[in-house]
């Protein structure tokens, strides 16, 4: 009989952040598991419910009982003695005579078909929804009562309701039952079901419970938008809309207010204050885009005169306001520049020791970096110095997600430049996957340099990433130094930056191999970032192979120049030539003597390659790529002829060695912007 199945795990409050996935895997896994023991037909759904105090999955069209199945198992070879062929029929429940033989490409075998008996659903259930609970993302379990049950809260309840009829079973020390529990406040009291597929409804109208959180998560966002009214925003992202959804099982929206005195504080700071702490939704102007003194919340109960729970609400806000403004007023009353020595009171790492030191080598980076983009090294070493200040204040030391945000507002209070201020907030950036880039040469140079610290420091002391445990973020540090160059196509080497960092150290002394490894480390996020980007394989090779900096207009010219008819064949000839200079084990040492260029052929191209020189170098001057490489187009016909007509391993030493250097000049000329002998099949 196919009907609706619920099951459904009733605890304490479960961890907010995580309700939603574990409800969504929670579903997924026990559907898996019936679908895998045969319960489930083709037309089968299923369904993902969460509550503060609920997990429940509703699956469609599953059956009491799953069909018999039957399976091929393989045995021994049909060579095998007489007496293993016997054991393994008796062993399959079937006689020789029904054993069928089958060829493999180790040979002919015996096989036997299995029939093996289906399931009740009473008898596997419980067990299968054990084994979902145990496989959810949990970081730690608790024990509760006398028992040796463990989950992420204490189970106090279980309904496993196929259609009409309650399946027998335990699950955490939880009898199954029919009857389910709705608001702590608003329900009639203990609620019985009398079919799987009233669940959402009965739990609705007599438990003032709204079970599915995809609804509910909708219901609050549309109700937070109307109370915001039409000119206002809501300041709010995903993660705090499911970490409200998961709070209440009863949304109801209020709106509140604060005083106007508390807007001369950073609003970054008062949406910390208000998203963190008390999961308020902060509301700011269409206009303006600044922040307005109303705030709106989500109560899990309804009120008749909410006044009450409002007027708490915002004396709970005013406390925390007001710790806001204390701290934003005491830490403008010292200068960023005055902390800055207190730093040394503070370890960054005990084998690389205080923060101060890690300030000092930041500093002498950020200038050198600056000086190679053209920026100001004043500037970026002043940003440096004070970057890692504001570590040190009341404010960040409240709320670290503000360092170097609050570093901005108090370095411009203090009368910095505002270069050095912004260069304060963005060295930080790309925090994360899609975020912004620092803008500004100043800025850009202090990102890189702090970025480069980390990355060689720790590498320097062997805490390299392996496997998945990253704990300093490394690889975060050097995509982002990855996207900084690439994105802002910067004239500036990894290569160069790796070695720049590594000689500021002291405590650590990296060799050349632990600096290649660093570089190596940089190259694959390199990879992965022009993979993502949309390149293909021999693409990226061509340029990661030969440069790390203006890679984005390089690998675009690469791929324009690939589309010309000629592309293929210069590719090949490049590819013959660096294989003809290995073998040669020419040195490069020599220049081409013209005397020597007997034959028409290497005459030609070499004339052609001098002709063309001075519109690559200036395609190359002004970062042409696309150009520079276009140009080579007309070697075509020029390198061919030259393979044709000219035997490069002559028997004469001196045309051998002077035609060697033909083609290494030729290589030289077609690779300046990428190795295009990587494009060859």
């Amino acid at each position: 009989m196919l009907a609706t199945l619920l099951v459904e795990i009733l605890t304490e409050e479960l961890p907010p952040k995580a309700l939603r996935a574990l409800s969504e895997v929670f579903a997924s896994n026990l559907h898996a598991g019936l679908q895998k023991e045969r319960f489930l037909s083709d037309a089968s759904t299923v369904s993902a419910f969460a509550t503060p105090r609920r997990l429940a999955a509703l699956i469609t069209k599953v059956d009491e009982r799953s069909p018999d199945a039957e399976r091929e198992v393989q045995g021994p070879a049909v060579s095998a003695p007489a007496q293993a062929v016997a054991g393994f029929a008796r062993k399959s429940g079937t006689a020789v005579e029904s054993l069928k033989k089958q060829q493999t490409p180790k040979g002919e075998i015996y096989v036997a078909r299995v029939k093996t008996a289906g399931s009740a659903l009473d008898a596997v259930l419980a067990g299968l929804t054990e084994v979902a609970l145990k496989s959810l993302p949990i970081p730690k379990a608790m024990r509760w009562g006398s028992g040796n049950s463990q989950f992420v809260r204490p189970v106090h309840g279980l309904v496993m309701l196929h259609g009409l009829r309650v399946v027998p079973g335990s699950v955490l020390g939880a009898a199954s039952a029919n009857r389910t529990l709705g608001h702590r406040f608003l329900s009639v009291g203990p609620i019985a079901l009398d079919h799987a597929d009233q669940y959402e409804r009965v739990l609705a109208e007599q438990g003032s419970v709204v079970a599915n959180f995809a609804a509910r998560r909708a219901s609050i966002i549309k109700a937070l938008e109307q109370a915001a009214g039409t000119g206002a925003e809501l300041v709010a992202g995903d993660a705090l809309f499911d970490e409200i959804t998961a709070l209440v099982e009863h949304p109801q929206v209020y709106a509140g207010e604060f005083g106007k005195d508390f807007l001369a504080v950073p609003q970054e700071c008062l949406v910390l204050s208000m998203q963190q702490h008390q999961k308020y939704v902060p509301l700011r102007d269409k206009a303006t885009g600044k922040l307005l003194p109303r705030f709106l919340f989500v109560s899990n109960i309804s009120a008749g005169d909410p006044s009450q729970i409002i007027h708490g609400n915002e004396h709970v806000l005013r406390a925390r306001l007001a710790d806001a403004k204390f701290f934003y007023d005491q830490d403008r009353k010292t200068r960023l520049e005055a902390r800055v020595p207190r730093l040394a009171n503070v370890v960054y790492h005990n084998k690389l020791g205080s923060q101060l030191e890690r300030v000092e080598r930041i500093q002498l980076l950020a200038g050198k970096i600056a000086r190679e983009l053209g920026s100001d090294p004043l500037l970026a070493e002043r940003a440096a110095w004070l970057a890692k200040a504001d570590l040190l204040t009341d404010m960040v030391g409240e709320f670290p997600e503000l360092q170097g945000t609050m570093g901005r507002y108090y370095a411009l209070h203090d009368g910095e430049h505002k270069d050095v201020a912004d260069a304060i907030e963005a060295h930080y950036r790309p925090r994360f996957a899609g975020d912004t880039l620092p803008q500004g040469k100043v800025a850009t140079a202090v990102a890189l340099a702090e970025k480069m610290d980390s990355l060689v420091g720790i590498f320097g002391i062997g805490q390299a990433p392996s496997g998945d445990k990253d704990p300093f973020a490394l690889r975060r540090a050097a995509l982002g130094v990855v996207r900084i160059i690439a994105e802002q196509r910067l004239s500036i080497s990894l290569d160069a930056l790796v070695s720049d960092a590594a000689s500021g150290f002291s405590a650590v002394k990296l060799s050349m191999g632990e600096i290649g490894k660093i570089h190596g480390f940089m190259l694959e996020r390199l990879r992965s970032f022009l993979r993502e980007a949309g390149f293909k394989p021999d693409e990226i090779e061509s340029v990661v192979g030969l440069r790390t900096d203006r890679v984005i207009s390089a690998i675009k010219a690469v791929r324009e120049f690939r589309s010309l008819p000629e592309a293929e064949s210069l590719a090949m000839a490049n590819k013959r030539i660096g294989n003809i200079l290995r073998q040669q084990n020419y040195d490069g040492i020599g220049t081409i003597q013209d005397s020597l260029l007997i034959e028409p052929a290497e005459r030609a191209l070499h004339d052609e390659i001098q002709r063309l020189s001075p519109r690559v170098d200036a395609s190359l001057k002004r970062e042409d790529f696309k150009d520079a490489l276009c140009a080579l187009a007309s070697l075509k016909s020029l390198v061919d002829t030259l393979f044709d007509k000219v035997l490069v391993n002559t028997e004469d030493q001196q045309l051998r060695r002077n035609r060697l250097a033909l083609l290494a000049e030729l290589s030289a000329f077609m690779n300046q912007v990428a190795d295009i002998s990587k494009l060859a099949a």
